[in-house]
């Protein structure tokens, strides 16, 4: 299902663990202040990063296919041309493990092709907003 409103929103952040695709290792960047953010309320935060060993104090990951824990959300922080691929490795994921049942795609990232094909697999998906503003705004 395409995520627009607040109740959909508010559902994907009763996640707990949250798979961060483009966790960056550069404190001052949104793709590692924004994961640092959900860390400091309680989420647990997975770092897939290839270029890293370790953000946040987590282990990083080359690919969302080698995250052994179930991961509830995947968030995007990757550019918009690169989403088909990712959305298909959610995809993946939840056809074979049954976890991984939202993706949200981070302010300025949207793929609306690639976002319907991963809403008619059954995985809910949010395009081009901001996790931390949307838990700001709904959860205070």
């Amino acid at each position: 299902m395409l995520i627009t409103d607040d109740e959909g929103l508010d559902r994907l952040l009763d996640a707990e663990t949250i798979a961060v695709v483009g966790c960056s290792t550069t404190p001052g960047k949104a793709a590692h202040d924004v994961p640092e953010y959900l860390q400091d309320r309680g989420y647990r935060v997975i770092p897939v990063n290839p270029y890293a060993d370790e953000i946040l104090g987590e282990p990083a990951y080359d690919s969302l296919g080698e995250v052994e824990e179930a991961i509830d959300l995947v968030d995007v922080f990757r550019p918009s041309e690169e989403v088909p691929e990712i959305l298909d490795a959610v995809r993946e994921r939840h056809g074979s493990r049954g976890d991984a049942g939202a993706a949200w795609l981070q302010l300025g990232i949207s793929h609306d092709e690639a976002a319907a094909d991963a809403a008619a697999d059954g995985i809910d998906v949010v395009q081009d907003r901001c996790i931390k503003v949307e838990h700001g705004r709904l959860r205070g």
